[in-house]
């Protein structure tokens, strides 16, 4: 990474790994490709991969299916559970040994991988149902930031981002998003970096030390039909951007500029990712249409919350 500040950001693939079988693949219409796809048939549409080193397993959702997959060292893949939903966005919850779900359908629900059961932990805000949750990080006193984006776009910036405590206390932080997706916490957990789909671009949310919002600001702004997803963070500081509809990953240094571009060798759906392997050095990448999971070595660990 030894770029200076006037280089061209470097420009990287990565390859493919795995894809979902075709024993599981469904290709029919569902409740979800009627209503966020127009009725395109999607067969899978995979989401929200995170990996648990307690388990050594790499984690994904299938959002039109209400399923989420566990994919092992060898690549084979397991149906974990499904149910009656829409989980996108998942969270290793380091206190309780749990799978954190960012539901449209159904809320925030927390998930017990050995007993398979299923809880919800919040569903509602002042007594409304939530407009559809899309993805989450837990901080290291178990608090769950997460991203309630229902269909907001610029037509309707109301998307919201919430802190939920393990009290089930519920806090809105912002109210006034279009289309909020993914979000990382800052190392320090001082700030929290949110990807505001149908505004291209990702908004950076400091917060005071009582914890209240300070002055919202863009970190980076993008180009293309859809806009910035899911997003990690290594221990440099980093901030790894999935674009859903470039096929790309943008590497942006903590100060916002741009230094890698890590493209898809199959599609333009990239729309999540996270860190995995022994040392956290491995990037897993979704390429979601395709039901492909994409891989590639990192310089330096991921930063991932430790309890």
């Amino acid at each position: 990474m030894s770029n200076t500040i006037h280089d061209r950001p470097t420009v990287t693939q990565a390859q493919s790994w795995t894809s979902l079988p075709a024993e599981f693949r469904r290709p029919c219409v569902s409740e979800h490709s009627l209503n966020q796809k127009r009725g395109r048939p999607l067969d899978s549409f995979l989401e929200g991969p995170i990996y648990v080193a307690d388990l050594d397993l790499l984690f994904v959702t299938d959002i039109p299916y209400g399923r989420i997959f566990s994919i092992d060292s060898k690549a084979q893949w397991t149906l974990l559970l499904e149910y009656d939903g829409e989980p996108n966005g998942l969270a290793w919850n380091h206190a309780t040994k749990t799978i954190v779900i960012a539901d449209y359908k159904q809320g925030i629900l927390d998930l017990n991988v050995a007993s398979r059961e299923l809880q919800n932990l919040a569903a509602r805000y002042h007594g409304e149902r939530l407009k559809g949750p899309n993805d989450l990080v837990i901080s290291t006193n178990g608090v769950i930031y997460f991203t309630d984006q229902g269909m907001t776009g610029l037509q309707d910036p109301t998307g919201r981002v919430f802190r939920l405590y393990p009290d089930r206390r519920l806090e809105l932080l912002v109210s006034n998003g279009p289309s909020p997706n993914g979000l990382v916490l800052n190392r320090d957990e001082t700030a929290l970096f949110v990807a505001m789909t149908r505004d291209n671009a990702v908004w950076y949310v400091p917060f005071l030390p009582d914890g209240s919002v300070q002055r919202i600001g863009r970190f980076a702004s993008y180009y293309g039909i859809g806009g910035p997803d899911g997003m990690a963070q290594d221990t440099e500081g980093n901030i790894l951007v999935a674009h859903s509809t470039l096929g790309t990953i943008f590497v942006h240094r903590s100060n916002g500029e741009l230094l890698m571009k890590i493209t898809s060798p199959l599609g333009i759906n990239t729309t999540n990712l996270t860190w995995g392997g022994a040392s956290l050095d491995v990037l897993y990448i979704v390429e979601s249409e395709s039901g492909t999971i994409l891989k590639i070595d990192w310089h330096c660990p991921g930063w991932l919350v430790k309890s």
